[in-house]
């Protein structure tokens, strides 16, 4: 998940990249806040049938866990410690009065928390002990109020009482679903629960190989031992030309993307705009099995407008996939509820989809 909304939130934007123009948020909304089957954790939205697995995370969280020893863990540790009462107290208040905003809270911190860093202003001590709390699993965000989140105790809206999964099934679980979801990664790629390795994940991974589950295998000219999930090899293709958070998960590793499809990429927002090489939330073309592309739009809520800055295309882009490119900008358009669509720079749009582009 990621506030930035030049042209959507991105967790819309990755779902309507999969789902096309039926997507809706107010679905989403309804899976969330009124069916309970999917909840936020960790800045992700994950279904509540995974609650399982991921309350391992929780349970651990800060003290255990391969990430335990960082230093930033040890002091929230410390911070949770010295303010016991005022966990307690908002503990109190959600099951008494809940659900409830950071600002229905009293600060009660007896250590006001502290990070050196932008987040140390008056009052962040009730919101720092939300997130937590919510780390630990002990209270969830349940709605939201315009731009606040709501919180409330965690039982009430997930499986809480359901009994525990071993650790070797919840490492299981984590290296089967992230290899499925990822297509073709290393064993560094995959396998990974918020906090760090589960235990007992190399065992977990030996034993999909024995299985045929996870099925080793070699990237032509990319160095490594690489795996695929075996139900991958059986599913039909069908290729599509869609527009790409860049915060999709084709894309988010950017190492890996870089190996896969040779596509650099790189998020630009905290870059000086005089040094960015693409623009400030520019949005990945996948057509078919590559990346040929990216575009640098913004949309314009109140005025209706998509407006497209520059399109990109990569060395040795087809002026074939010009209409695809033009259909997917449309489709964008057309699900955000843009009236028109203006493309500001004709400079910057590449010449060999210029034609189809209309620009």
């Amino acid at each position: 998940m990621d506030p930035t909304s030049v042209v959507a939130r991105t967790e819309h934007l990755v779902l309507f990249s999969r789902l096309g123009r039926s997507f809706r948020v107010a679905d989403l909304e309804r899976l969330l806040w009124e069916d309970r089957s999917l909840f936020e954790y960790w800045v992700h939205i994950v279904p509540t049938a995974d609650f399982a697995i991921h309350r391992e995370s929780m349970r651990r969280y800060p003290d255990r866990g391969e990430r335990a020893a960082l230093a930033s863990r040890r002091r929230v540790d410390a911070w949770l410690r010295a303010n016991a009462a005022f966990r307690r107290y908002v503990l109190r208040e959600l099951r008494a009065h809940g659900p409830l905003r950071a600002r229905d809270l009293e600060d009660r911190a007896v250590i006001p928390w502290r990070s050196g860093g932008w987040n140390d202003e008056r009052g962040r001590s009730v919101a720092m002990l939300l997130d937590l709390m919510w780390s630990c699993g002990e209270i969830m965000i349940v709605g939201r109020d315009g731009q606040q989140r709501v919180w409330d105790l965690a039982e009430r809206s997930l499986p809480v009482d359901a009994p525990r999964l071993p650790q070797a099934e919840v490492a299981r679980e984590i290296l089967d679903r992230q290899l499925r979801a990822r297509g073709v990664a290393t064993a560094t790629q995959f396998g990974w629960a918020f906090d760090g390795r589960p235990p007992g994940w190399g065992r977990a991974l030996k034993q999909l190989v024995r299985e045929g589950i996870a099925i080793p295998a070699a990237v032509q000219d990319v160095p490594g031992t690489w795996f695929v999930h075996a139900e991958l090899l059986d599913q039909p293709y069908r290729p599509r030309t869609v527009l790409l958070s860049p915060f999709d998960d084709l894309v988010s590793d950017r190492d890996h993307t870089e190996a896969l499809f040779d596509f650099f990429f790189r998020l630009e927002i905290y870059v000086p705009k005089a040094k960015r090489r693409w623009g400030y939330f520019v949005l990945p073309i996948l057509h078919g099995d590559r990346l040929i592309g990216r575009i640098d739009p913004r949309f314009d809520r109140e005025a209706g407008v998509l407006s497209v800055r520059a399109v990109y295309a990569e060395e040795g882009a087809s002026a074939g996939a010009g209409p695809a490119v033009a259909r997917s900008v449309r489709e964008l358009a057309a699900w955000l509820g843009a009236r028109e669509i203006t493309f500001t720079e004709p400079r910057s749009i590449a010449p060999v989809w210029r034609r189809a582009l209309g620009a």
